[in-house]
């Protein structure tokens, strides 16, 4: 009678152990380090976190446990509503963590240098919150690291070079903190990186070959573009570099339809736009855009970027007749948006009759040519409709 009743009572002390009573501690250090910012809503997220009861794996927001017993947590999202407080460095006893993810709330103070300890982490998320100090290099050294993003944050300090050593690393995600330094190499595998508004400083140095999205808006980068170095990037899809000190050339590599976004506006680029090779072979398509607005550009337009649905081209230097195929487009509604405001341009050929569609923005105020009708600009365009006489002379342009 006592072999048949042993298993029965060791299924009981299973079922009572339930979560781990490490992992169980950990909660209540969390908890206790944190507070809901509507702590008075009924959806307020610690109103489940109740520890009388007996399987906070199933009644607990924001935790998935394993099945097995004791069930340890493997993945932790926390404030779903907005959270105050600080993180707890009691998070690195959740050792079979693989995703901790701090929704968009008003937590302080530094990131946990323990958390590098939790060695199955593939996903840290702590984005829009008030996190200060530096990012903890141990995390550089997680080896099933895939996406890391600690955006929105007023994190500083630099990036260590041992990134390039998380070769599991497929999305790096900084953006809008004050990081500092240059760009390290990165992981050959990085598929997404955005390091927009921080105080990144250096040239832009090659970059992973299998990024599709790369944004550096918003920081102090200098120096000439490097054909190479972007011509290589060929599944490359986003491509932000506004904002930032470039100046020479920007390569006509780049120029491809498969890049359908591309933000270069408010730097110092100069030169000109170049023909597409072979001709009339871009196609960018609905959605594209494109922005080369605010740089140095000079030159006559060529129909390079005519298939582009998105377009600021204004306040650069560019001259001659805006080409056929803009025109074109913008009648047939191709060109939903087309800037050209601020520059030299001397003609825009308008065919007598044909209104524009109601779906098109076109501006080219205070250029050299005779306003065209039906302009849709910015105000900050401003109110001059032309350039004065003297200065479209100085480009060897005259009034259309």
């Amino acid at each position: 009678m006592l072999l048949l009743l042993l298993p029965l009572v060791l299924i009981h002390v299973e079922q009572v152990e339930g979560i781990s009573a490490v992992d169980l501690s950990v909660l209540r250090e969390i908890k206790n380090g944190l507070t809901d910012i509507t702590s008075s809503s009924p959806n307020a997220f610690f109103t489940t976190w109740d520890f009388t009861v007996s399987d906070p794996c199933s009644s607990f927001d924001g935790i998935i446990c394993s099945s097995f017993l004791p069930r340890r947590i493997t993945s932790l999202t926390l404030g779903t509503g907005g959270l105050a407080g600080t993180l707890s460095p009691a998070i690195s006893n959740l050792t079979d963590l693989t995703q901790l993810i701090l929704f968009t709330g008003i937590v302080t103070g530094p990131i946990p240098s323990q958390i590098g300890t939790l060695k199955k982490l593939s996903v840290i998320s702590l984005t829009n919150n008030r996190l200060t100090g530096s990012i903890p290099i141990s995390i550089f050294s997680l080896p099933f690291l895939h996406t890391l993003d600690l955006s929105h944050n007023q994190l500083t300090g630099t990036i260590p070079g041992s990134i390039s050593g998380l070769l599991g690393l497929k999305v790096l995600i900084l953006g809008s903190n004050r990081i500092s330094g240059e760009i390290p190499p990165l992981p050959t595998e990085l598929l997404h990186l955005d390091l927009s508004f921080n105080e990144f400083s250096g040239m832009l140095k090659r970059m992973p070959l299998t990024l599709r999205y790369l944004s550096v808006s918003g920081n102090r980068l200098w120096g000439p573009l490097m054909s190479n170095n972007l011509e290589s990037l060929s599944v490359l899809v986003y491509l932000d570099l506004s904002m930032n000190r470039f100046s020479g050339p920007i390569p006509s590599s780049i120029f491809r339809s498969t890049l359908s976004s591309m933000f270069l506006q408010r730097n110092n680029f100069t030169g000109g736009i170049p023909q597409p090779q072979p001709p009339s072979s871009l196609f960018y398509g609905p959605g594209s855009t494109v922005d080369l607005s605010h740089n140095s550009l000079t030159g006559e337009l060529t129909g390079t970027l005519a298939g582009v649905e998105t377009l600021f081209l204004n306040n650069n230097r560019f001259t001659g007749a805006v080409p056929k195929e803009y025109v074109d487009s913008v009648y047939s509604g191709t060109i939903r948006t087309l800037y050209l405001q601020h520059n030299y341009i001397a003609e825009f050929p308008v065919e007598e009759g044909l209104a524009l569609p109601d779906s098109v923005a076109l501006c080219l105020s205070y250029n050299c040519m005779v306003p065209v009708e039906f302009m849709a600009c910015p105000a900050s365009a401003g109110g001059m409709i032309s350039r004065p006489v003297n200065q479209c002379s100085a480009f060897n342009t005259s009034m259309a």
